[in-house]
């Protein structure tokens, strides 16, 4: 489990199974919004530089869609959708995620915890088959992830 801030830590419980850990110096319910609100997610879900989020569209219920788009300098798009399955703000949201393609859809459960102040984010994407997690992990996933959450440490920081 992750304890200090500013490192995010990466598990494979099972063969199907990624997890990825982040302490954050906020309120989980700061953090939950951080993760769910539009105006948010287009600050820091951007990934590697060069990436900006001209569509983030939430709809924040069971049975609700979600839809983000991505544009590069070099206007390259990449773009996601999923719906939510769960939503108990501020402690847990569960969601499908779809890359579209040939991309399997993957079940992502975020669990958040607090502590002092600071809030452990825990999310678990279950993928259909080893085959299909090693393969989103070779895709320089980490790295996106990580700049992404070092954006959400600068924008917690911002909104506290």
């Amino acid at each position: 489990m992750a304890s200090k801030t500013g490192t995010t830590e990466y598990t494979t419980p099972s063969d199907t199974e990624l997890v990825m850990t982040r302490v954050f110096e906020a309120p989980r319910g700061l953090v939950f919004d951080a993760f769910t609100k539009p105006e948010h997610i287009a600050q820091w879900m951007l990934g590697p530089e060069g990436w900006t989020m001209p569509v983030c569209e939430v709809d924040l219920r069971p049975g609700g869609a979600w839809h983000f788009v991505w544009r590069n300098d070099d206007g390259a798009e990449m773009e996601m959708t999923g719906v939510y399955r769960e939503v108990a703000r501020p402690e847990r949201l569960v969601n499908t995620e779809r890359w579209g393609g040939d991309w399997p859809e993957t079940l992502n459960t975020m669990v958040l915890t607090e502590d002092g102040g600071r809030t452990t984010a825990s999310t678990t994407m279950r993928y259909p088959s080893k085959e299909a997690r090693d393969a989103a992990t070779e895709t320089g996933m980490k790295h996106g992830v990580d700049r992404s959450f070092d954006l959400l440490d600068d924008l917690l920081r911002s909104l506290a």
